[in-house]
């Protein structure tokens, strides 16, 4: 059944032959990376059986709990990758500071950022979780890296993907030239392309947003969804789905098989906040697929691949999915719209973010 089938190894391999100048370093990174992702899907699967559900008793650097599979995630990713001297440096969620390479280990030429575990509050109900990684080139090759370096826009990566540990473990990955996704067979623990140049839909009548923060939205978010609620009597004339699972890997996966658009603005619930998602190890890989799949990623207002991070934990408001949705949502962002709210005194005519643009 698998003999026909192209492993991710010979997909790397076929993708580097287009390059007479490449030493390799790349596809062992991504196979290293890889590893790191068969065995969180390892772990994920025994959940309880293997102690990883609950509680590790620490936080991270976002001020979150951290869950038992956090702390290992993160340590699978680095134990994975730190020692074949493809990286100058990584960026995690779980880690403040930029990661410096142990002193045994030699530095490569590329830069890593990683969300080891998305999705991590949904792992003790069972629902499906995922890893989201980007890959940038290292400004200073074989030099240890500091925070400074990783702070790149997005259409600096050279490679972005994520893992999703559902019914099935896959991984999902773009070096450039479109975006694939391959399956684990798990008996021989090998990655096989079943979803060769995926695409984003280009019509779509779905959309993911967190309802719960609606009386925090900008009035063009309000617009957007409202529009989308009000079905084949309102201004689209269709009626909408709207789905909403807590995991951007999840919301990611559904986009690029099915379409739809996914909604995480910036919004008044925490004042002064830009948005929600982090922009390198987050919204930057899942952007870059996207754009990838012939989609469209937007921090609402203009492309996320053209924004220019100051910190290595900057935060983003966040819309990707069906280009000519997202296209909408911007277009409404830049009109005049008569929905003062009470409740929103910050976005009102006269309120303080009106006139941000």
């Amino acid at each position: 059944m698998l003999t026909n089938r192209t492993t991710l190894t010979q997909f790397l391999i076929e993708e580097r032959r287009r390059h007479d100048e490449s030493s390799g370093e790349f596809n062992s990174l991504i196979l290293d990376v890889a590893l790191a992702c068969k065995t969180i899907s390892r772990l994920v699967a025994q959940g309880d059986l293997a102690g990883m559900l609950g509680y590790a008793g620490a936080v991270n650097v976002q001020g979150e709990q951290q869950i038992k599979l956090d702390v290992q995630a993160n340590s699978c990713f680095l134990r994975a990758t730190e020692w074949g001297g493809h990286v100058a440096g990584m960026v995690s969620e779980e880690i403040e500071d930029a990661y410096r390479i142990p002193a045994q280990f030699p530095r490569g030429k590329y830069l890593l950022a990683f969300d080891p575990l998305d999705g991590s509050s949904n792992v003790d109900v069972n629902v499906t979780v995922g890893s989201i990684f980007s890959i940038t080139r290292a400004r200073e090759p074989g030099v240890d890296a500091t925070a400074e370096d990783f702070l790149q826009p997005g259409r600096e990566q050279v490679a972005a993907g994520y893992a999703i540990y559902g019914p099935s473990t896959m991984l999902v990955l773009s070096v450039g030239r479109g975006v694939h996704g391959f399956t684990l067979e798990p008996t021989i623990g090998e990655f096989f392309l079943t979803h060769p140049d995926m695409r984003v839909a280009e019509h779509t009548s779905t959309f993911a947003i967190n309802s719960s923060n609606h009386r925090f939205w900008e009035p063009a978010v309000r617009r957007y969804v409202d529009e989308c609620l009000a079905g084949t009597t309102g201004p689209r004339g269709r009626d909408f789905n709207m789905r909403w699972v807590a995991s951007l890997v999840v919301e990611a996966h559904r986009i690029l098989t099915r379409g739809g658009v996914f909604l995480y603005p910036r919004d008044s619930k925490k004042a002064g906040a830009a948005g929600r998602l982090r922009l390198l190890y987050e919204a930057s890989p899942i952007a870059f697929l996207i754009e990838q799949a012939g989609g469209r990623a937007s921090t609402g207002r203009r492309p996320l691949l053209d924004v220019e991070p100051t910190d290595i934990h900057q935060r983003v408001g966040f819309v990707f999915g069906t280009a000519a949705e997202v296209e909408r949502i911007e277009r409404y962002h830049t009109e005049a719209y008569e929905d003062d709210d009470p409740d929103i005194p910050m976005y009102a005519k006269r309120g303080l973010f009106r006139a941000v643009r």
